[in-house]
């Protein structure tokens, strides 16, 4: 494959599918370099083994320098964008990280599954009774929108605002959601209103949620500002629905693209926690995240220079033919499978690593115990993005 016709800053090019081909190339022909309109440009990385070694070595690979995004922010904006978790490097990140993980600890994430697989239920109840209905929006979407409800303390009746101020932050190049150049501000600045009046809320009448505790909480002696607070919001309950929303509605199509895997399914529910590694590895919903390095280095023998952007891409790790056996195939046995859809461990390993497995578990646990006819009534629509590896609709039948 000629690698001139790359271009991964060409966001069309993913609204297909994702360009597998693409990174097939480059992890056959090593570290690839793409140019960027108004940026520096940057290294790619696409072996499994490079993607782990940048994600585990904070130190060297900075997601504070520059941020973790792809895009090129301004530097007026870099000092605002460093207080969120995601653009921290430790040990600022570790204290930050500290405040939220008790919540989602696998004990924790496991008091919650009662809770989980009724809302689930709920939610099935209410597409068999629509017959017809939306996969993403009426199913996938509707588990973790209102899971991250309960864990923020952010009421079940706004919990549909927090989804649409997600696909417009989230889907901001994509023309269904940003509908025009301000929709993502507008979004970020809206759920930012929002964040602030119910922190207010939470500190005057404090509940068990993290809202709550992170309004009381105190990093070197002081409490969280108005900023952070609207920061981890924002991180939380973005991050908190979109990638699982994601996964699932990825794992749902998968099934379809593969029956025989479906019935696997169908005849061993046994095999679902394995099958849910298989959907993080085949589905990635975070495709890439950017480092800035910070000192000359080499990154399994291959030399970057302190200041290179380098991107590595989950999405191309997970297919990588020396690590997993016909990478190509969906399958539901895969054993060992040692996938970097959670970060391939390192500081910025998941946070909600647990929450999502439940999650993901369960909803397919009951899909397939009570729609046993379910079947794709349309074609799926892809989220434009080489971020996001999103699906925005899949018209399903739940019912014969």
């Amino acid at each position: 494959m000629d690698l001139d016709i790359i271009d991964l800053n060409d966001l069309d090019q993913f609204v297909a599918g994702v360009p597998h081909e693409w990174f097939a190339a480059m992890r056959s022909s090593g570290p690839y370099w793409q140019d960027e309109p108004g940026g520096p440009g940057f290294w790619n990385f696409t072996r499994h083994a490079d993607v782990v070694h940048v994600n585990k070595d904070n130190i060297t690979f900075s997601s504070a320098a520059r941020t973790a995004l792809i895009h090129e922010i301004p530097e007026e904006d870099l000092g605002q964008q460093r207080m969120m978790m995601l653009n921290m490097d430790p040990p600022m990140h570790t204290r930050y990280r500290l405040l939220v993980n008790k919540g989602f600890t696998p004990r924790m994430v496991g008091q919650l599954e009662d809770t989980i697989r009724s809302r689930t239920n709920e939610i099935i109840d209410t597409a068999i009774a629509k017959g017809d209905v939306d996969f993403v929006t009426d199913i996938a979407a509707e588990l973790p929108l209102q899971v991250i409800a309960d864990l923020m303390g952010v009421p079940q009746a706004d919990r549909h605002l927090v989804f649409e101020w997600s696909n417009s932050m989230i889907g901001s190049n994509d023309p269904e959601y940003a509908t025009d150049v301000e929709t993502p501000m507008r979004a970020s600045m809206e759920l930012f209103a929002y964040a602030h009046q119910l922190a207010e809320e939470k500190r005057l009448n404090p509940h068990d949620d993290l809202l709550s505790i992170l309004t009381q909480v105190e990093v070197d002696g002081e409490k969280l500002s108005e900023l952070e607070l609207d920061l981890f919001f924002l991180l939380l309950a973005v991050a908190g629905n979109e990638t699982t929303r994601n996964l699932i509605a990825h794992g749902m199509h998968s099934l379809f693209e593969f029956p025989d895997q479906l019935d696997e399914l169908r005849n061993d529910p046994t095999l679902i926690p394995g099958a849910v590694e298989e959907m993080l590895r085949w589905a990635s919903p975070v495709m890439q995240f950017r480092r800035t390095v910070t000192r000359d280095t080499d990154i399994n023998g291959f030399p970057v220079k302190a200041g290179d952007k380098v991107v590595i891409w989950y999405i191309a790790a997970n297919r990588d033919d020396t690590v997993f056996e016909d990478p190509y195939r969906f399958d539901v046995r895969r054993n060992p499978n040692p996938h970097v859809a959670f970060g391939g461990g390192g500081p910025h390993f998941c946070l909600g690593a647990n929450l999502a497995r439940v999650e993901i578990r369960v909803m397919f646990e009951e899909v397939l115990r009570r729609l046993p006819t379910i079947e794709q009534a349309g074609p799926a629509e892809r989220l434009r993005s080489n971020f996001i590896n999103g699906i925005k609709h899949l018209p399903v039948r739940v019912a014969g």
